[in-house]
């Protein structure tokens, strides 16, 4: 850890302000997703991040607490149609979903195609915002090129999304310092910046901080305050 950090060694609870405390596997149970709640509202995490079809009950579970509901849409691999990703990113905020997480198109963005990302994003910003909401974009930082992340960048600061995500943590490889600083510095201040996948200690999601990351996507999340090793794979 460097000495400049943006917390002392006991400051856990402003780092978990950080922290989307997340369960995305499919097997999750009802019981699992009711503990995720739990332990966001006794370490003042951000907010949990589940798959859809738990929002509602999430939401229910963390009445009261100040902890966020965030979802997924697109995922894990972004492939799906524009129109389907809308009717889930509608879906998700009626359901009270306060954050959609939506997977890009990544073969636009190997394609360099800067104009299907934008439509293909902007659609999903519409719908989310629509439902008082806020939408981070996936990009999927292990298979782009950085001339390909950076164009994903620009293309979800054009479409009018809120942040920009490093990883799903399904399709290889995770967040990275240099990914983080290189997001950062391409969507400027306009946006927030969430590193995801693989950040499992305090000191790795400090680096993560430091190199502009607002928000940390992490399963690890308890162990990452409480200065333990997080064995999640996520």
């Amino acid at each position: 850890m460097t000495s400049n950090s943006p917390f002392p060694a006991e400051s856990g609870d402003e780092l978990a302000r950080y922290i989307d405390h997340t369960l995305l596997a499919p097997d999750a149970s009802q019981a699992d997703v009711l503990r995720l709640c739990k332990e966001a509202a006794e370490y003042h995490f951000k907010a949990v991040c589940i798959n859809p079809v738990w929002v509602e009950t999430a939401k229910k579970a963390l009445l009261g607490t100040g902890v966020l509901t965030c979802t997924v849409v697109g995922f894990p691999l972004g492939t799906h149609n524009t129109d389907v990703k809308v009717f889930e990113a509608r879906g998700a905020t009626m359901d009270g979903a306060d954050e959609v997480d939506m997977v890009i198109n990544i073969a636009s963005a190997r394609a360099l195609d800067k104009a299907a990302l934008v439509s293909d994003i902007s659609a999903v910003a519409e719908v989310v915002h629509e439902g008082d909401s806020l939408l981070k974009v996936i990009i999927e930082t292990a298979m782009l090129s950085d001339d390909e992340k950076v164009l994903a960048c620009q293309a979800a600061l054009e479409a009018g999304a809120d942040f920009v995500k490093t990883s799903t943590g399904f399709n290889g490889g995770g967040a990275t310092t240099q990914d983080v600083a290189l997001m950062r510095k391409t969507v400027g201040a306009e946006m927030g910046v969430k590193a995801s996948g693989g950040v499992r200690t305090r000191e790795k999601a400090l680096e993560m901080i430091e190199a502009g990351a607002s928000r940390i996507g992490t399963s690890s999340g308890i162990a990452i305050v409480t200065g333990a090793v997080g064995t999640s794979s996520y």
